[in-house]
């Protein structure tokens, strides 16, 4: 299914939003929350205190995009699979290539995150959007893998893969970001998901894998 291009006003606000994003993530990394205001991070992202409360209720919500960047191309990538795809095949797959950290952005955003993660132990409220951000992508997450397992699939097994696929990766981010791991090979946050994924999924019948009778 095609989706419409975002205009110019609409890319220009995600811009806006990512900058305000990422001069969060860098103060909360340098000073923890408690010593980070919003003002603080306006000035940083070089924006009017008033634009940033026109995208944002709090500080800690400000960081929602930059967390969410990474679901949002986990799903973009899962999504092309294409119908017909087995689906703990197309899950796994896109688990591991959206967490391989292939360029220097894609590293960079895990550090942030494990940053974020690392400071949200303290901050209920940042806590709270990492939870939200999860509890988002799982319900986007229903769609892209109602296409690819075709019609007459159960809704139960359905809402059943979307947290089970959602809960390995946050768990398997939360795991990393404890550690010193690498963004790369063992103990990085494409094994951990991989392996978050392969015990989640054992006893459900849609991510179970295929015989080949079948």
């Amino acid at each position: 299914m095609s989706t419409k291009p975002p205009s110019l006003t609409e890319r220009r606000k995600a811009a806006t939003q990512l900058d305000i994003a990422r001069a969060a993530a860098e103060l909360f990394t340098e000073r923890g929350p408690d010593d980070t205001t919003a003002e603080d991070i306006a000035q940083r992202a070089g924006v009017a205190l008033r634009t940033f409360y026109r995208y944002f209720r709090s500080k800690q919500d400000a960081v929602a995009p930059l967390l969410a960047g990474g679901a949002d191309r986990w799903r973009a990538g899962l999504a092309a699979a294409g119908p017909g795809t087995a689906v703990p095949t197309a899950l796994e797959r896109s688990i591991a290539e959206s967490l391989a950290a292939a360029d220097t952005e894609a590293e960079e955003g895990l550090r942030w995150t494990r940053g974020l993660l690392r400071a949200a132990e303290h901050d209920p409220a940042l806590r709270a959007v990492w939870y939200r951000v999860n509890q988002e992508s799982e319900e986007r997450l229903r769609a892209v893998l109602a296409d690819l397992a075709g019609p007459g699939t159960d809704p139960l097994e359905l809402r059943l893969a979307a947290a089970a696929a959602t809960d390995a990766i946050r768990i398997a981010l939360e795991t990393w970001a404890e550690t010193d791991a690498p963004v790369h090979g063992p103990g990085s946050p494409a094994e951990l998901a991989v392996r978050c994924l392969r015990e989640l999924m054992g006893g459900m019948r849609l991510l179970a894998p295929r015989s080949a009778e079948e």
